[in-house]
């Protein structure tokens, strides 16, 4: 399982992208827990596609565990809550 920090917003967006994607490429199935999530913006959504981007590329199952409801919110606003809500 992989974890997301507690702030997640544009400046470390980049970073954890990265971090997180390194770490995808060694998983069977990719299962991101950001119940840990405490100040995020539309950047971790951004974060979030891209890992589901490179999971389903590479055939893997994705999901998300713990998202925040105010975090699940915007991804309603954006229209793509259906790629990042929990499918357990």
């Amino acid at each position: 399982m992989l974890t997301l920090p507690a702030i997640l917003t544009s400046g470390q967006a980049l970073d954890a992208r990265q971090g997180l994607t390194a770490q995808i490429a060694l998983q069977t199935s990719v299962i991101i827990d950001a119940s840990d999530l405490m100040q995020f913006d539309s950047s971790t959504l951004a974060v979030l596609l891209a890992c589901r981007r490179q999971a389903v590329s590479a055939g893997k199952t994705f999901v998300v565990l713990g998202l925040p409801d105010k975090l699940a919110q915007l991804a309603g606003l954006y229209g793509v809550s259906e790629l990042v809500s929990s499918k357990a």
